[in-house]
């Protein structure tokens, strides 16, 4: 158990002075400061790696040490540029996060894993649930980094969001200082077992979903694939939008590329798409199939918030969450910056419409002439859009509550239900309480909905959606158990993000089931889930390949073998031979690719099928000696083939710690009728 100490006291008290100045660069040593860092506390859970790991295990490597939590605007802002550094220094860092929860929801290790998965974080994760690093370190805010050094002492901090630039240029200065004096261990490390097995649902991590009841369709913002797909109310597929791969690109269809898609608006044949980790608004036409951008610059805004008008093209934005389309006006969710914004549909202007950039929960004026200046509405993480015409309904995630926005302009916004009563804590008042408006608790929704005289709310973290009445705020529970499943009878759900209305139904995106659920109003809330037919995951390979580059590959020229094909399989037996004290780690999985020899060509009437060459294939649970088999079309000929195999091995004592090992076989092979059908032999160097 880590308790107050000495350490810990005088990092808080230095904290601030840790920042790191060109005159502390110039001197002899790069850091003026460093502090000796114990051990963490024992009985912590390591997420994303294959067990436990202590700073001692990590000397000769510097560690970013990332205090986040999975809610935050601003933790997921810092996460791409993590992982542009992890890419930079693959052999001199390791990044570790330190989910320090804000939420109950989010405590619980099961959901952390999931934003792992969502968010395709690579490196270690420990649940912090009790706060002990937290309150060790003296940490305030969300994200706070802090920098160990290779010989275990804390030399850098720094509260609030931080980008590659800086960190790369903190690094590059330190990182001779050290070499020089032979304390870095360039041993490449692995991670990230949660996201190397790739997904193959038919959805991934839908984030937002609309109804259009007039053509009757869906368009769901399928997020982890970063595509759109719509459908029609029976689960048909009519189009799939995007490659399927995270990108930033327009153009037709099947190449366009988004990066975490979320809300979705319609008006005619135009579908608008809040591209939310690019930072962008797309338009895309239905009816000549083509995505084109109309807002933000592919950067993130990071300036002061925003309290004026630019053309849209050339107003970077931060995280738009939701879109709604009113009268002549796009409304945005800009969740980065916790504003309302507004964009003309003739695109020729965008602006803040309410909000005063204050992360908060607080009634008032809707938008002021300075930033942050109080008096003024102000938001927190607005994440969800919906509309009766005179009101913007908006669900404000980090402050649990339900806010209302005069669409005129006139008057103030309001608080329908949630926390903005209180005189303190209304970012940190949350629960699953029905009733009246100042009692009435939620916990991080996402979605909002008003249909027939009412708001449908997607209570994300309480696994429910909530029902309550605009005009008197009383809030009540129509469906789920408050227990996080995938059960139409009795009804549960799994963190639902997004949901829309049409046919006296509600269309749920059930974000961490993968699905999409419908609750049908005519029978008081009874649940079924859609069937989308036809759907399948994008073709597209998710299997990391920058492991290959970090292991050394070994290559192994193999004699000509001769072998007979069976029931159209050529098969390879995989034998690793393991360094002595190592075993194969058993939760990361083994990678492999086949591909043709780059001398010779394929003879005879000899041929693999085109999804089998080239492509990295996952053999989930792989032990030391494995069966591999490809499907070859023809009977006789001579094929020239490399096999390329990837896989992750561990110390005894050490399971937390991975390396990676790759090793590439030439096989020139001979297909002839009286073969032998034994499989190829494939053996590694220990």
């Amino acid at each position: 158990m880590l308790r107050p100490h000495l350490y810990w006291i005088l990092l808080v008290a230095l904290f601030g002075n840790l920042v790191i100045s060109d005159d502390v660069m110039s001197q002899e040593r790069p850091f003026s400061q460093r502090i000796r860092v114990p051990p963490w506390p024992e009985g912590l859970e390591w997420l994303n790696c294959a067990g436990p790991i202590t700073l001692e295990q990590l000397r000769g490597k510097f560690v970013l040490l990332d205090f986040w939590t999975y809610c935050c605007i601003n933790c997921m802002h810092v996460l791409p540029e993590l992982e542009k550094l992890e890419r930079a220094y693959p052999r001199e860092l390791v990044v570790i996060g330190v989910h320090s929860a804000k939420f109950d929801a989010e405590r619980r290790s099961e959901n952390i894993v999931e934003a792992i998965r969502r968010y395709g974080i690579r490196h270690p994760v420990v649940n912090d649930a009790r706060h002990e690093l937290w309150n060790g370190f003296g940490v305030r805010a969300w994200p706070t980094l802090i920098l160990i050094d290779p010989e275990g002492y804390a030399v850098w901090g720094t509260s609030g969001e931080t980008t590659f630039e800086t960190l790369d240029a903190l690094l590059r200065r330190a990182l001779p200082d050290y070499r020089r004096r032979g304390l870095i261990d360039e041993t490449p490390l692995v991670f990230g077992l949660e996201t190397r097995q790739p997904s193959r649902t038919p959805l991934r991590y839908p984030g937002k979903i609309l109804a259009d009841e007039a053509s009757r369709r869906l368009f769901i913002s399928d997020s982890g694939h970063h595509r759109i797909v719509v459908t029609d109310f029976e689960g048909n597929v009519l189009a799939m939008i995007g490659e399927g791969r995270r990108g930033r690109k327009d153009g037709d269809f099947s190449s366009c590329q988004f990066n975490d898609p979320q809300g979705l608006a319609l008006k005619g044949d135009l579908l608008y798409v809040a591209d939310t980790r690019n930072h962008l608004i797309r338009k895309v036409d239905l009816r000549a199939n083509e995505v084109r951008t109309i807002a933000g610059t592919e950067v993130q805004n990071r300036q002061p918030v925003v309290t004026g008008s630019r053309a849209p093209l050339r107003q970077p934005l931060a995280s738009p969450w939701d879109l709604l389309i009113h009268e002549d006006y796009l409304y945005i969710a800009m969740a980065g910056p916790h504003q309302i914004w507004r964009m003309r549909l003739n695109e020729q202007v965008i602006e803040p419409f309410a909000g005063n950039g204050r992360e908060d929960i607080i009634d008032g004026p809707l938008l002021p002439r300075r930033p942050f200046e109080l008096g003024f509405a102000a938001f927190a993480q607005p994440s969800g859009l919906a509309t009766d015409g005179l009101w913007l309904y908006v669900a404000d995630s980090e402050g649990s509550s339900i806010r209302a926005v005069p669409l005129r302009g006139q008057g103030g916004v309001r608080t329908v239900a949630g926390t903005a009563w209180l005189p303190m804590a209304r970012l940190f008042t949350f629960g699953d309480v029905d009733g009246p408006p100042q009692s009435a608790r939620f916990q991080h929704p996402l979605g909002v909905v008003f249909y027939e005289g009412q708001l449908f709310v997607a209570d994300t973290y309480n696994n429910k959606i909530r029902v309550i009445d605009p005009a008197t705020g009383q809030t009540k529970t129509l469906v789920g158990s408050g227990e996080k499943g995938f059960t139409d009878e009795p009804p549960t759900f799994n963190e639902p993000a997004g949901i829309t209305a049409a046919a006296g139904r509600l269309f749920v995106a059930d974000t961490n089931n993968h699905l999409i659920r419908v609750v049908d109003l005519a029978t008081g809330g009874k649940v079924s889930t859609l069937v989308l037919k036809g759907l399948e995951p994008p073709s597209i390979d998710f299997a990391p390949v920058e492991e290959d580059e970090l292991a050394g590959r070994d290559e192994i020229l193999l004699d000509p073998v001769e072998r007979s094909i069976k029931n159209g399989l050529l098969t390879f037996q995989l034998n690793l031979r393991l360094p002595f004290n190592y075993k194969l780690n058993p939760l990361a999985p083994l990678s492999f690719q086949i591909s043709l020899a780059d001398v010779g060509k394929p003879r005879g009437n000899l041929a693999i099928v085109d999804s089998h060459l080239g492509r990295t294939h996952v053999l989930k649970n792989p032990e030391t000696q494995s069966t591999i088999s490809i499907p070859v079309q023809g009977d006789s000929g001579e094929i020239p083939l490399k096999v390329t195999v990837t896989y992750f091995i561990c110390q005894e004592g050490r399971e937390g710690l991975c390396k990676v090992r790759s090793c590439q076989w030439s096989v020139p092979i001979r297909v002839v009728a009286d073969g032998s059908h034994e499989p190829i032999v494939l053996e590694t160097r220990p």
